[in-house]
This record gives structure tokens, C-alpha cells and sequence, in this order.
């Protein structure tokens, strides 16, 4: 969204004056970028919202049908969940915007989208940094975690939690309008005139500092001293939990990195780079590419952060078995029916203490 709002700012300022201070150069016309995101950023955007939106509502139905909030990490879990959903609800939106090249949905909701956009996309990142110093307490200071992770404890963190994301994207919810540009209406931040570079590179750097840059530090530090603990453990199950948290902390790297630092350099193009339209172009394609990447994230938490543990993969097989085949038995015969299946299915144990971080 991000990258086809900057490509349509800068196309509709080129037919007026240029977007760089080219000395003796024609506009910097871009209207290339823009057709090239009108005709993929929607079919990917779209593959996005609905895998994302059918792993995220498995997990908040897993979560909440089988009754298991009494635990801080689960508490943690739901509400990522729900910054997921929330984030790919804005992104239907955008699809149109995308799409179409035009705003249609109003003044109001330009800005109320934005906003909850960057809600969505803040209190996701806040959350899995919640969730590793979680498992990080629970593995490395136990007997401080029994006290420490208690469900009111959790609720707190998390209303906190989301106040700080509102609050970090409360220049989104003040500054983005719906401008009519003539023949069309763009939904785009509009900044001071005398203060733009000053928010778009202030915006870069706050979604460096807290979308990478902080979470990064805090998966080292967490992850480093499980990794510890861990290897002194005499559990046979060590050494794949190491391999997951390997694959947590690449996984977040490869997905985020890229669109991080290329939102870095494109608000400081003409501090590192000479002025030159065909660079502003390629940074445009990059931010395009990367901001899809990063946006794939909210697809694979479900799969990094709840599928993988054993005991929500057996709530989902019970779910599938009791729910879903014993509907589709009355018409496929070979599929098993909940009759059969019922003495094999997992029944949730009163004792069990998290559901999807066990490793």
C-alpha cells in the first residue's frame, strides 16, 4: 500500500513540477510504477488476505472454542492473531485502491484505514516481541515466571500493548487524507509543505527502530539465553527446539529486513544518492517487491507460533475430525465419522499448560 500511494504522489506531483531538485531535467514521470502496481500488487495482495485470514481465524477459533486463555502466552497468541486480522481487513481496501488507481471510500475512512493499518502492522511486531520474552521467562526464569505470567498480568501487557501502537501510528490517523487530484481521489499522507522530508524520514526510522531494529535486539538477547538453558536440559526435544528458534528469528529477518531498508533508503535517496529519476524509479519497484514480502509475514505466524506446537496441531485434528469430516461423511463415505474417530480423538486435558509453546 505504502509503496503505490509513494508511486502515486510522485506521478501526480511530476505533471506539475519534479520530484527531486533536477537541475535542468524534465519530471520524473512514473507512470510505469504505477501501472505495474495496478496489475500484480492486487492478485498478490489478495493471496495474502486470504491465506492469512484462514490461518489467523484457525487460530483464534482453536484458541477460544477450546477454552485455553488461562495461560499468558495463549492471552499473547489471540491478540497477534487479531493484529493479523486486523491488518489484512485494511488490506481489502487497498486491493480496490490498487486496482482501480482511484479512493472511492471517503475522507473518513482514508484516514481511519490508514491508521488502523499501521495499528495492525505495530501491535503485530510488539506481540511477537511479547511473545519472546515469554518463552524466554518460562524457559530461562522459571521459578520467576509462576509468579510473573499470570492471565491479569497478560491483559494488561496486552491493552498496553495496543495503546502503544495506536500511539505509533498516530501521524497515519492525523496527517493521511483523501485529495482530490483533479480526475481522481488519492488516499496519501500529506504532510507540512516545509516539513515533509522531515515525517517521511521520520517515519522511516520509527518503523526501522520498532519494526526491526528493537525486535531483532530482543529475539538475540531471549533467544540466546534459551539457547543456553536449553543445551544444559537433558530433553531429548532440545535441539528441535533450537532449530525453531532458528527458523523464528530467519524468518522474521528475511521478511522484514529488505522492506525495512528499503524504506530507509527512499526517504534518504538524495542524502545517499545522487538526484537521478531512473534511482527513484528502481527504489519505487523495490519497495513494491519488499512491501509484499513483509506482508506475507502475517501469513506465516499461525504456522511459526501455534501450528507447530504439538498440542494445537491435536486441538486442530480434533476440530477437523468432530467438525469438518463427520459434515463432509454424510457425502464422501470413505472419510472417517465422528463416531468412529471419537475414541481416538485428543480430548483437552485440564492440566495442560501452553498450547503452542512447548517445544
Amino acid at each position: 500500500m505504502e509503496a503505490f500511494t509513494a508511486g502515486m504522489k510522485t506521478m501526480d506531483e511530476s505533471t506539475e513540477t519534479t520530484v527531486f531538485d533536477y537541475e535542468d531535467s524534465l519530471p520524473c514521470e512514473k507512470v510505469n510504477i504505477k501501472q505495474l502496481g495496478s496489475q500484480f500488487l492486487p492478485p498478490l495482495y489478495s493471496l495474502v488476505f486470504v491465506v492469512g485470514l484462514l490461518g489467523n481465524a484457525v487460530v483464534v477459533l482453536i484458541l477460544t472454542k477450546y477454552k485455553k486463555l488461562q495461560i499468558m502466552t495463549n492471552i499473547f497468541l489471540l491478540n497477534l492473531a487479531i493484529s493479523d486480522l486486523l491488518f489484512l481487513f485494511t488490506l481489502v481496501f487497498w486491493v480496490h485502491y490498487t486496482g482501480w488507481n482511484e479512493w472511492v471510500f471517503g475522507p473518513f475512512m482514508c484516514k481511519l484505514l490508514s491508521g488502523l493499518y499501521y495499528v495492525g502492522l505495530y501491535s503485530e511486531i510488539f506481540f511477537i516481541i511479547l511473545l519472546t520474552v515469554d518463552r524466554y521467562l518460562a524457559i530461562v526464569h522459571a521459578v520467576f515466571a509462576l509468579r510473573a505470567r499470570t492471565v491479569t498480568f497478560g491483559v494488561i501487557t496486552s491493552v498496553l500493548t495496543w495503546g502503544l501502537a495506536g500511539l505509533a501510528a498516530l501521524p497515519e490517523f492525523i496527517f493521511h487524507k483523501s485529495q482530490d487530484e483533479g480526475q481522481h481521489f488519492v488516499c496519501l499522507p500529506l504532510y507540512p509543505k516545509d516539513q515533509e522530508d522531515k515525517w517521511k524520514r521520520f517515519h522511516a526510522l520509527r518503523m526501522n527502530i520498532l519494526g526491526l531494529a528493537l525486535p531483532l535486539l530482543i529475539m538475540v538477547v531471549c533467544y540466546s539465553g534459551i539457547i543456553k538453558t536449553l543445551l544444559r536440559c537433558p530433553s531429548k526435544k532440545k535441539y528441535k527446539a533450537i532449530r525453531l528458534i532458528f527458523v523464528i528469528m530467519v524468518v522474521f529477518f528475511i521478511f522484514w529486513t529488505p522492506y525495512n531498508l528499503v524504506l530507509l533508503l527512499s526517504a534518504f535517496q538524495t542524502i545517499f544518492f545522487e538526484a537521478s529519476c531512473e534511482q527513484s524509479k528502481q527504489l519505487d519497484v523495490a519497495m513494491q517487491v519488499t512491501e509484499v514480502i513483509a506482508y506475507t509475514h502475517c501469513c506465516v505466524n499461525p504456522v511459526i507460533y501455534a501450528f507447530v506446537g504439538e498440542r494445537f496441531r491435536n486441538h486442530l485434528c480434533h476440530f477437523f475430525r468432530r467438525h469438518v469430516a463427520t459434515y463432509l461423511s454424510k457425502y464422501i463415505p470413505f472419510l472417517p465419522s465422528e463416531k468412529s474417530d471419537r475414541a481416538s480423538s485428543p480430548s483437552p486435558s485440564t492440566g495442560e499448560q501452553e498450547l503452542s509453546f512447548v517445544f
